[in-house]
């Protein structure tokens, strides 16, 4: 994970620990739309990511900097990829509807929602906690969504019925069978790599799919193969901080 987190100089401390917690929990976020395209019937209602977008400007001694989000993310483990949604208000250097690519200590907040449910929104329960209880209904009103109690934020569907969801995806476990069958038909597509030198390894790495890393090191693979950036799977892992997954691939 990231150290240094990306902020303004005049933010509030809550604000720029709610960054610091969302970056270090992004894992969640992207693991959950991993799954959501897979799924023949679609689960989450939203699924965005807030940035923060900087420019310097001459007559600023700190660059400006706005908090926007995006949609249609992708995930390579290391860069966050997605199309921007809002409008900026005083940059000139972003556009609604660009597509954007930043590192991960850049983004300030993630936001999935399943059945109207959220999960994360980390800056939103910040200022959720500040406004008065018919604020707090006006603005939840107009996203049409579930946020709850603004000093809890969820990680993951059904938390805390099923805390274990944390280490490892429901999906994840349902679907190892069918993964195995899919494997004994195509085994060819365990050594393949896209453009940027991924294997399936390091995507279910990425994503934190152990019982999918079980499957996949039953072959004669070389865990230790690198991505074109020079990353393996247990790169991934660890700076993830999957740490379910870290043994399998340290065997």
């Amino acid at each position: 994970m990231a150290n240094e987190v990306f902020f303004a100089q005049n933010d509030d401390p809550q604000m720029i620990l709610a960054y610091k917690k969302a970056q270090d929990t992004f894992k969640y976020f992207w693991r959950e739309l991993y799954w959501e395209r897979r799924r023949i019937v679609p689960a989450l209602d939203v699924a965005y990511v807030k940035v923060a977008f900087a420019q310097d400007t001459k007559n600023d001694d700190s660059p400006i900097i706005e908090h926007m989000w995006i949609e249609d993310i992708n995930f390579d483990g290391n860069k966050v990829t997605g199309t921007l949604i809002n409008k900026p208000n005083r940059l000139t250097n972003v556009a609604q509807g660009n597509n954007v690519e930043i590192p991960l200590n850049q983004i300030s907040d993630w936001l999935f929602a399943i059945n109207r449910k959220t999960y994360g929104g980390f800056t939103i329960q910040v200022l959720r906690s500040e406004m008065t209880a018919r604020a707090r209904e006006e603005h939840d009103n107009a996203w049409g969504l579930n946020f709850g109690d603004y000093d809890e934020v969820l990680l993951v569907f059904e938390q805390k019925r099923n805390p274990e969801n944390l280490i490892e995806h429901p999906m994840s476990i349902n679907m190892q069978p069918k993964f195995i069958e899919f494997l004994e038909s195509n085994p060819h597509s365990v050594f393949e790599k896209d453009d940027m030198g991924y294997t399936m390894l390091h995507k279910e790495a990425i994503a934190g799919n152990a019982s999918a890393i079980e499957v996949l090191t039953r072959f004669t693979l070389d865990i230790s193969e690198k991505t074109n950036s020079g990353k393996t799977a247990l790169d991934f892992a660890k700076d993830l901080d999957w740490t379910h997954i870290i043994p399998l691939l340290e065997k």
